[in-house]
């Protein structure tokens, strides 16, 4: 039996990830209580000994719209439906709100914060399953990531998140040799793959599993992988749905987390959960003390089983380690 690992990813956003679902200026509050709760969210993981990984939107990194614009690539993603291009956006908004887009500072203590990973979440929340786009384009945004983080933060990007989780074997391919070592994928149910093909039925599915079980198990072994087979993919097992003001549904999911976090511990298996910081803007300290109530049942598991938490670079590093 192998080891129990606790893995955490979020992919962190603001309104990069939302630009073509929502208008900034109805969220304003939203993504203030967001960036409060960020280094609540850091400080429990510290509290925790807790090990996550932030997958940032490029965007995030800058201090403001001349320095995204001057690190932006050329070759700008040629989406059939403008509106998923943040550019288009950009170009089209009468004000900004850069207090929703740009949040260097909160890098820095991402950076700071020990077992904290800093991942990619691409440089413009490029979806790579859109028609139109193609993988040069995506190849230019990836570029222009790892430069910005690089030249003002001195980090090497080796972990990618896909925004929306959409991916292929192609899109695969390009990161890999971009660097990017480690990469999420989904999970292995039907209604997790091809996410660019929206339909009701498939969202009826993801929400319910979080209440009842519709799929498969949600925890796996370790992955097995060889030296020359490319980036480890790490699938995720479970989306922390915030709590939005029904307690009953709300701990009918937490009960579902804990049952299968338990379940993995007991088999010595990976959970990987994951959500995003903004999921905290509303019901913000309600959302932080269900945080804590996991954690919490997670150090029972580390006493327990010997869970361990590990971000997805460390969680790689053993897959590559039992590959040698």
């Amino acid at each position: 039996m192998g080891r129990p690992i606790f893995t955490i990813s979020l992919d962190f956003e603001l309104h990069w990830g939302r630009f073509d679902k929502y208008p900034v200026d109805k969220f304003l509050s939203y993504y203030s209580e967001t960036k409060k709760a960020i280094p609540k969210m850091l400080a429990l993981f510290g509290d925790y000994d807790v090990h996550a990984t932030w997958a940032a939107v490029g965007g995030l990194m800058a201090d403001n719209l001349e320095e995204w614009k001057a690190y932006s690539p050329s070759i700008l993603p040629a989406y059939e439906h403008q509106d998923f291009s943040a550019y288009h956006w950009v170009e089209r908004q009468q004000q900004l709100f850069p207090e929703t887009l740009f949040a260097p500072e909160l890098v820095r203590e991402i950076l700071q914060a020990k077992g904290q990973e800093f991942g990619c979440h691409t440089y413009a929340h490029y979806y790579t399953c859109e028609k139109g786009q193609d993988m040069e384009q995506f190849r230019a945004d990836l570029k222009a990531c790892q430069k910005l983080a690089a030249e003002k933060f001195k980090v090497n990007l080796e972990t990618l998140v896909f925004p929306r989780n959409q991916y292929d074997n192609h899109a695969i391919a390009v990161a890999a040799e971009e660097g990017f070592v480690t990469l999420r994928s989904n999970p292995r149910d039907w209604f997790w793959r091809h996410t660019e093909k929206r339909s009701i039925v498939k969202k009826l599915f993801r929400t319910g599993d979080t209440l009842v079980r519709l799929g498969k198990d949600s925890f796996y072994p370790l992955p097995v992988s060889s030296i020359d087979e490319g980036p480890v993919l790490l699938p995720t097992s479970r989306l922390l749905r915030p709590y939005v003001g029904n307690r009953i549904t709300h701990h009918r999911r937490l009960a579902r987390i804990k049952s299968e976090m338990r379940q993995a511990a007991e088999k010595g298996e990976v959970y990987h959960l994951w959500w995003h910081p903004h999921n905290f803007g509303y019901f913000t300290e309600d959302n932080l003390q269900y945080l804590k109530e996991l954690l919490g049942y997670f150090t029972q598991l580390r006493g327990d089983y010997g869970m361990e938490s590990l971000n997805m670079k460390e969680t790689a590093g053993l897959v590559r380690k039992k590959a040698l």
